[in-house]
């Protein structure tokens, strides 16, 4: 890491990654697109996944009370709620053990590709787009009426999402479209199953990585996850709203725009 660049950037990161991280955008795509051109090194790539638990957060404190109850209602043994809790295992599930089997290759390899990361936001922006302007008449619009079997398939599309540039939120919200949702239910539904997926990934990436924290890079992160939490509030608090009245044609817009001007300076600076 560059110490020389002080605390701005992991403060630019973490507002990027509060921002981005419940949009169809792919976050991680856009941090590594960023730290690639600033010159910006996290160790193991730590950096990037210990921060999202601090926009993870953002849903803990908007969703409380609304947690508090599903997880009363599943200890009450409530139907609802433990068909609720199983489809949200089932959409982790795919994803949870494809990241485990190939953290290695995605850390060492894809992380570090970011011609790959441009080309998939392009690509990701196009599908966006598309199934965004698709006339699908939704079958399921409260995310508590989800079948379980869908909720599986919907977690094999997120599985994509483990290449940087795809989004996380996206595939889950392309996947959920697709397989009969509304716009609405797709993105809060994204919300929940973000939870256990980016717990995970942070519980299990710093047992990896634990070494590798030292007092900078503690620094550094805890700005990240500072920032991240405090924007990705905002975030979380309004974007329903604005799927609802606009859909996703605006984030599949900025996906290609994004895409296109990362691809125009990998080869200005090649």
């Amino acid at each position: 890491m560059n110490v020389d660049q002080g605390l701005f950037v992991p403060l630019l990161l973490g507002i990027i990654e509060g921002l981005t991280e419940f949009l169809p955008v792919s976050s991680t795509g856009h941090l590594l697109l960023v730290e690639h051109f600033l010159g910006f090194d996290s160790p193991g790539r730590v950096f990037e996944v210990l921060i999202q638990l601090g926009a993870i957060l953002a849903i803990v404190v908007i969703y409380f009370w609304r947690l508090v109850g599903i997880a009363r209602d599943v200890f009450l043994r409530k139907p609802y709620a433990l068909r609720f809790a199983l489809c949200v295992i089932l959409a982790c599930l795919p994803a949870a053990i494809a990241g485990v089997l190939l953290h290695d290759f995605i850390k060492t390899v894809i992380y570090e590709s970011p011609i790959l990361i441009c080309v998939m936001l392009i690509v990701g922006g196009v599908v966006l787009l598309f199934v965004d302007q698709l006339k699908l008449k939704p079958k399921y619009t409260e995310i508590y009426s989800y079948p379980p079997l869908m909720c599986f398939y919907i977690g094999l599309f997120q599985m994509l999402a483990l290449i940087p540039g795809v989004s996380r939120s996206g595939a889950t919200i392309v996947g959920s479209l697709l397989l009969g949702t509304d716009k609405r239910s797709a993105a809060e539904f994204s919300f929940f199953v973000a939870l256990p997926l980016m717990v995970g990934a942070f519980g299990y990436d710093f047992y990896k990585n634990r070494e590798l924290i030292g007092p900078e890079l503690g620094l550094n992160i805890a700005i990240g996850f500072a920032a991240a939490f405090i924007v990705g509030t905002l975030v979380v608090k309004y974007l329903l709203d604005f799927v609802s009245r606009h859909g996703f044609s605006f984030f599949a817009y900025w996906r290609i725009f994004v895409g296109a001007i990362g691809l125009w300076g990998l080869l200005l600076f090649k």
